[in-house]
């Protein structure tokens, strides 16, 4: 049987999709729940399980428990769970929708699955947790979203043999959360491991999901990971597989996706020190979280905000004062966030755009020192101009560019949200222009001068890939992005090759999760590849680095230095792997 054939989402019409992502695409704010047996030792979920990951990233070898961890189920007893209360605490924070843990990478389930014993049903709580999350969802307005992990580092059978046994097991836990508990607006898978794609029947899972929630969005890491871990591994059995595979949407994680208005995107950050709960503080504060939704928005996707629970079901402090303050300030401004869709002018650091219909929404972070913000001309007629806190402004459409004004004591920090009305609404996907200042205004800003950049590993590691490195680096990830693994090593490195001596202002890297030896991060600049200056170390281990480059001339620190390649290592005692998400190099070809 070709059940390909069978799934309507390889058939499904533009208008159809469309109509089935529009909730989506409209709701622009969710809320991510990561919570468990782990919140109780403030562990973070998954990757606090210490037992070895087999056939998977970071560790391998025999298989292994963590007696501590698993343990930990056995005191998880929410006695204040209340998904009401939870439910009302998303719609006062001004979020559209809800995705809520079902079982993550340690396996431990929070529904009444009849295929696992390792299972909320048998700690102290005995009671299903997702059947009253999903109705409380609907009962309040919101979308309800599941989250799957199909890696699974406590199950024998995961990826042992030829997977039979644990891909059966899996899709009919999934069966199970599409089939007993009414509607499911979204489901949100994570990572299959490293396996090949022969180890699992995908074209079944696509098959059953569509089958019995046909209007469900699904992410877009349903295939994440999977392969190569054996020589015969052939990639996907056909193309028809791999875009089903791709689902709806894909998923930056713990940074603000880059512009996309084509492609539909969600950026999943968590509020405090890890996905769960890790404690009382350490919480992002709501003015960064404002501007992170503000710049997922204008950059043409929607932001998944994470929270923790503690143990016992209720929210930290922390989180409810960042949650209270983004409701208020989406009661406020909310009109230019909900409906809208990112651009037509280039985000950056100056700020964004979003367009609804006839409304046009400028949301500026920063103004010039000086005289107006000038952006690209408009092409349509504008009609009217306002602050949406009811200040004064000043707006000129001239042929030079669009010039605004607006008096400090008008501007709202961390952001001023004007609305333009204009004579035809804009169609989507449109991007038409810039902001005239930052680029050249703030040197450490930059362009990026890393597209196109190859690099050289110390090894590559038998479980990295090279078509999804060539995926990350074109595909989901913007085309200045690099991914890659290599084997254990004292003293593993990359080198970047920017194919000719460039003017280097700005680092951006990213942090692969889970990698905790690259605390030990070294970065060095050379212009031909064998005399090397370390500009920098990691301090602590962060999600993303931002490290700005300077040289000391005529008695001053300059912006910049002069390189053609960049080299990150991590030396250290024991043998470890280095892999990075992602590199975005800022600056200027050399005149």
């Amino acid at each position: 049987m070709n059940i390909l054939g069978k799934n309507n989402r390889l058939t499904e019409g533009t208008e159809e999709k469309n109509h089935r992502l529009q909730w989506f695409r409209d709701a622009k704010f969710g809320m991510f729940i990561h919570w468990g047996p782990c919140s109780v030792g403030k562990k973070e979920i998954g990757w606090g399980r210490e037992g070895n990951r087999p056939w998977d990233i970071n560790r391998h070898g025999p298989r292994m428990e963590d007696p501590e961890y698993d343990a930990l189920y056995k005191n998880f007893n929410p006695t204040a769970y209340d998904p009401d209360a939870w439910a009302r605490f998303a719609v006062k924070s001004g979020m559209k929708y809800m995705v809520l843990i079902t079982k993550h990478h340690d396996g431990f389930a929070m529904f009444d699955t009849k295929l696992s014993d390792h299972t909320i049903m048998n700690g102290p709580y005995k009671r299903d947790i997702i059947a009253p999350f999903v109705e409380a969802c609907h009962r309040h307005g919101l979308k309800a979203g599941l989250y799957y992990s199909t890696r699974d580092w406590y199950h024998p059978d995961y990826l042992v043999g030829d997977n039979v046994a644990y891909d059966t097991f899996y899709r009919g836990q999934v069966e199970e959360l599409l089939s007993n508990y009414g509607k499911i607006d979204m489901m949100w898978y994570d990572h299959v491991g490293g396996q090949d794609w022969s180890k699992w029947r995908l074209d079944n899972l696509f098959e059953m999901m569509t089958r019995l929630q046909p209007d469900m969005v699904v992410n877009n890491r349903a295939a994440r990971f999977c392969g190569p871990s054996t020589p015969e591994d052939q990639g996907p059995s056909s193309p028809e597989l791999e875009k089903l595979t791709q689902g709806d949407f894909y998923t930056p994680e713990g940074t603000v996706g880059a512009m996309d208005v084509e492609n539909d995107w969600e950026s999943c950050i968590h509020v405090g020190q890890g996905w769960s709960y890790r404690g009382e503080d350490g919480f992002k504060g709501p003015e960064d979280c404002i501007r992170m939704l503000v710049s997922c928005t204008t950059g043409g996707g929607n932001l998944l905000l994470n929270f923790g629970p503690r143990p016992d079901g209720t929210f930290a402090e922390g989180e409810a004062k960042v949650a209270s303050a983004m409701g208020e300030w989406l009661r406020k401004y909310g009109k230019g966030i909900y409906d809208t869709r990112g651009g037509p002018y280039q985000n950056g650091s100056w700020g964004g755009s979003a367009h609804n219909q006839k409304s046009l929404f400028l949301f500026v972070f920063d103004w010039p020192e000086e005289g107006a913000l000038v952006l690209d001309a408009i092409p349509y007629k504008i009609l009217s101009s306002s602050l949406l806190n009811g200040g004064n402004l000043s707006v000129k459409s001239e042929t030079s560019g669009l010039h605004i004004q607006v008096d400090e004591a008008d501007r709202d920090h961390p952001v001023t949200v004007l609305e333009l009305v204009l004579d035809q609404p804009i169609p989507s996907g449109t991007l038409w222009g810039s902001c005239h200042h930052f680029l050249t205004k703030n040197p450490l800003q930059g362009e990026v001068i890393s597209t196109g950049a190859s690099y050289t590993l110390s090894s590559t590691s038998s479980q990295a890939r090279a078509e999804e490195h060539a995926h990350l680096l074109r595909g989901r990830y913007p085309q200045d992005g690099m991914a890659f693994l290599t084997k254990e090593e004292l003293t593993p490195w990359m080198i970047a090759d920017l194919g000719e001596i460039k003017n280097v202002t700005r680092l951006q890297i990213e942090n692969c999760l889970g990698n905790t030896s690259n605390k030990d991060l070294k970065v060095y600049l050379s212009k031909n590849g064998e005399d090397w200056d370390m500009i920098w170390e990691a301090s602590s281990l962060d999600e993303t680095w931002t490290v700005p480059i300077t040289h000391f001339h005529a008695g001053i620190q300059e912006i910049g230095g002069a390189a053609r390649y960049i080299k990150f290592e991590t030396p250290s005692d024991t043998p470890h792997a280095l892999s990075l998400c992602r590199l975005t190099v800022f600056g200027a070809p050399t005149t």
